[in-house]
């Protein structure tokens, strides 16, 4: 799985602008967090690339403010982990904890 990191507001900006061309996902992992180390890890284990969906990794350590601005643009309340998927500038698949599928994340995209 080739995670690209979510580092600056400007790239959110940038991440909307893209999902008119492909679903994104944006992955919101706490590292200090054993449950959110678990669903990432299925995550991992079972993604595959030819989803056409380019995963975004969001360190919620270090850019809490970042997930704080999905939650106000989405209107997601936040959790961790947490995965999201936009497609066209649109929330299409959100979940939480052990919630957060591979299967469903394919489906939706």
């Amino acid at each position: 799985m080739n995670w690209e990191s979510l580092t600056t507001k400007d790239q959110l900006e940038h991440i909307l602008g893209e999902s008119n061309d492909h679903p994104v996902l944006i992955f919101k992992h706490s590292t200090r967090c054993s449950i959110s180390s678990m669903a990432i890890n299925r995550l991992e284990r079972s993604w595959e690339d030819k989803l056409n969906i380019k995963p975004y990794y969001l360190d919620l350590i270090k850019y809490r403010e970042i997930s704080n601005l999905i939650e106000q643009k989405f209107n997601i309340m936040h959790q961790s982990p947490q995965a999201i998927v936009l497609d066209k500038g649109t929330v299409i698949y959100h979940d939480s904890h052990m919630s957060i599928s591979y299967q469903d994340i394919a489906n939706a995209g």
